[in-house]
């Protein structure tokens, strides 16, 4: 109590919040009853046990007062006020239990279940999904009321996955009547007022480079030789044309599609539907550079020196025509074979595709002298049938045409930045920070523990993360180093305050190349725009008016939108607002692409498969099947019957008796044990081979490498499959006998004092025995 009472100004991780301190923020709950404050001032977060979130639920805003700290200097609270209830349906499952109806969240976050009373239920049947809406907040004596607003269906009808995640997530995926309205005037085609004070270009055979299945085209390039001067002035290279939808002509500030749009920020990709951005009329139609047809664009004009380097750029509006529409696999298979089959269909406009892979080897050598980092890294995409449920997840190869676009994409992006910050003008930046000093030191740690003499300074560079992953891109724990690597460093964000992209080495950054999709770039457009007219742009105040976003762990708290008095105030506001909508977007998409893989592996109950160790925590294990590109986790209890010990320097867990270790990289065998649709997750159990099961063996009787046994070859691994559930059953309880078995002989290891004195009460209880058997016939006699 005295150490607490001289803590009384100040928390001992240094926070702003000290002992009996109130602080303000937004619950996040917990599956398991409890909950964390995640202040407003960017402090550290505040545990509130399950008897303090009894009467909250996740969202929040609440008034907390840190009443103790834990051990490890982490505060500990009790909820004061309820500011502001999160006003918002909730989705869940409508459930009738001993004749009380029920919905069970779908956000398990949520922590309770919330009663429906019988004239509350609408239309709904038991099992069926619906939307919620509270009537009456929980208290601390009673549960959540509310009543059914909306029913979605059943939980295995096609698509209801992802009409949970857009609800859950608070994905925005209806317009407004007003933008349905605008939409609906918009013209079919180009007029002759469109095409005033813009350069024609519809005669340079542009073309799009998109994937099989994009349905939206707001990029076409094209490129051809260029040399200009004599002698040392001479500029020798490329002329390369990146011409961008041009969204900014119909979508102006302050109408209805402008509002949506930003409400929205980003387009959210689900496997076989997509949210967009903007009505289908823009997305699909006016603002999609569909081959054959005139359309309204943003040219970025480049002039590519023979080392890569751009020499000189320039930014105006025209008018383009695509010439064709080519798929990523397409454009390899020419570059590959210009006399092929694939060629021979576009023989016209093959020596422009030649002339791109020229400039994007010139800009891909440029890429690495300045250092930049590229890790290679395995995409998969996922293949679904006719119901929505997955058929197959294959992986996604890139290859000179992916990476073509992304060079052609990057030097515009570049160009865009550089032309807003010379011009000095306020503007969204696309920020890549590096590690942090804690992340930093991690790494070291990290690379050390492996041997790796390469190391980062204490002011890292790009270059030096780029030469540990060439240097270690031949080892067999390659993707293990790499993906350290790739945590270390900061989630890149949007923001008003240019400080470099450290992944790309650029010293600024900023999207311009996708306006139909991501609400930045068409801020960048109507910036660029201005600066062209020689006018300022200035953002919508009315654009202030958005909910405060999350703050992140690590980060500074995001401006408060009510507080946005200035320019660059504002510009810091939308950045937040952005980049908050870009991750919503990413964990709705993940929620969907769990639900369905957790489908998948529901009939492959039972099934062993060969897997890679991706992450190792201190409960265990996560491994990604080699053949369905699938992960699950291994708990620490199905890893045998003694004591494995976290090593977070090194990344994995390692047995105290038998020494066996799992590290990321690892080669494992596991057996599907369990499916939560529910709480999206896969559980494995470990398939053991025979030296690691003659390993656990021998740890049980005597240690490990003191057997007198001679040491064999190791046989080849068997995929042992159960051929009936029966036997499957009789496996899993063997096991569980096994586990129990070895989790009395690691409690006997770990107490040996308790384990001598119960084994010679055992001896003393034998000799007492074996001296009365001993004495009764004497007695008889």
């Amino acid at each position: 109590m005295i150490k607490n009472l001289k803590n009384t100004n100040t928390s001992p991780t240094g926070d702003s919040a000290g002992l009996l301190g109130e602080v303000e923020g937004v619950l996040q709950g917990h599956r398991d009853g409890h909950g964390f404050l995640i202040p407003d001032d960017g402090s550290s977060d505040i545990y509130l046990s399950s008897q303090e979130t009894h009467a909250v639920m996740h969202g929040d805003r609440l008034r907390v007062r840190v009443m103790r700290f834990d051990k490890r200097g982490r505060p500990e609270g009790k909820v004061l006020e309820i500011l502001e209830r999160k006003k918002r349906p909730l989705i869940g499952r409508l459930l009738l239990e001993s004749g009380i109806w029920l919905v069970a969240p779908e956000d398990r976050r949520m922590g309770q279940d919330i009663l429906i009373p019988k004239n509350g239920i609408a239309n709904a049947t038991a099992g069926q999904v619906v939307a919620v809406e509270l009537t009456e907040p929980p208290s601390l004596y009673s549960q959540p009321v509310g009543r059914v607003v909306e029913v979605l269906g059943e939980i295995d009808d096609p698509g209801m996955e992802i009409e949970i995640a857009v609800r859950k997530y608070d994905v925005p995926h209806r317009f407004s009547p007003d933008t349905l309205t605008q939409s609906a005037k918009l013209p079919e085609k180009l007029r002759a007022a469109d095409l005033k004070h813009r350069i024609d270009l519809r005669d340079v055979p542009l073309v799009t480079i998109d994937g099989e299945d994009a349905r939206d085209f707001d990029d076409a390039v094209y490129c051809e030789p260029f040399k200009q001067g004599r002698g040392k002035k001479a500029i020798e290279g490329w002329r390369l044309l990146v011409a961008i939808a041009d969204v900014s002509h119909y979508v102006k500030p302050g109408e209805p599609l402008d509002a949506d749009a930003y409400e929205r920020a980003t387009s959210v990709y689900f496997p076989r539907r997509v949210i967009p951005m903007l009505p289908e009329k823009l997305s699909n139609g006016l603002c999609s550079l569909n081959p054959y047809e005139d359309r309204l664009s943003m040219v970025c004009d480049m002039l590519v020196s023979s080392d890569g380097t751009v020499a000189a750029y320039q930014f105006y509006p025209a008018v383009i025509c695509s010439h064709a529409r080519f798929t990523y696999t397409e454009v390899a298979a020419i570059l590959a074979n210009t006399h092929g089959p694939e060629a021979a269909k576009r023989r016209d406009l093959v020596p422009h595709l030649l002339h791109l892979h020229e400039v994007y080897r010139a800009l891909l050598a440029e890429r690495h002298r300045r250092g930049a980092i590229d890790f290679e890294t395995t995409e998969t995409q996922i293949v679904c049938d006719d119901n929505g449920r997955i058929e197959k997840i294959i992986p996604r190869t890139r290859n000179d045409a992916h990476r073509l676009i992304e060079e052609a994409m990057l030097a515009a992006n570049t160009c865009s930045a550089d032309f807003i910050q010379s011009s000095k003008h306020h503007s969204l930046f696309r920020v890549h920070e590096g590690p942090t000093p804690e992340k930093r030191q991690t790494l070291q740690a990290y690379l050390r523990s492996l041997g790796i003499g390469m190391g980062i300074s204490d002011d890292p560079t790009p270059r030096e993360f780029q030469a540990i992953a060439q240097a270690t891109k031949d080892r067999p724990d390659a993707q293990q180093i790499h993906t350290m690597l790739l945590r270390s460093m900061q989630q890149a964000i949007y923001t008003g305050t240019n400080s470099g992209h450290f992944g790309l080495a650029y010293p600024a950054y900023t999207h311009f190349t996708s306006p139909i999709r991501r609400y930045p770039d068409l801020l960048v457009h109507r910036v660029i725009k201005c600066l062209l007219g020689n006018k300022r742009y200035a953002l919508d105040p009315a654009k202030m008016n958005v909910p405060q976003a999350p703050k992140r762990p690590g980060r500074p708290p995001p401006p408060n939108p009510a507080d946005a008095r200035n320019e660059a105030e504002r510009w810091e506001v939308v950045g937040a607002h952005c980049s908050a909508n870009e991750r919503r977007a990413d964990e709705a998409s993940r929620d969907v692409e769990a639900w369905l893989k957790c489908r998948y592996m529901r009939d492959r109950l039972g099934e062993v498969f060969a897997g890679t160790v991706s992450a190792v925590t201190s409960f265990g294990l996560f491994v990604q099947l080699d053949e369905l590109y699938v992960e699950g986790l291994v708990h620490i209890t199905e890893l045998g019957g003694e004591y494995y010990r976290f090593d977070e320097v090194r990344q994995e867990l390692r047995g105290e008796r038998t020494g066996i270790r799992y590290a990321t990289g690892a080669r494992v065998q596991v057996q599907v044990s369990r499916v939560d649709l529910d709480g999206r997750r896969i559980d494995f159990r470990l398939v053991r081979d025979d030296d690691e099961a003659r390993a656990l063996r021998n740890a049980s009787g005597r240690p490990a490498g003191k057997s007198s046994a001679k040491p064999t070859a190791r046989p080849p691994a068997k995929k042992r499959v159960p051929k009936t559930a029966v036997e499957t059953l009789e496996e899993v309880r063997q096991t569980d006998r096994d586990v129990r078995k070895s989790r009395k002989e690691v409690i006997t290891s770990l107490h040996p004092v308790k384990a001598a004195q119960q084994a010679a009460k055992r001896q003393a209880s034998k000799a007492s025995k074996k001296t009365a058997t001993k004495a009764a016939p004497r007695k008889r006699r």
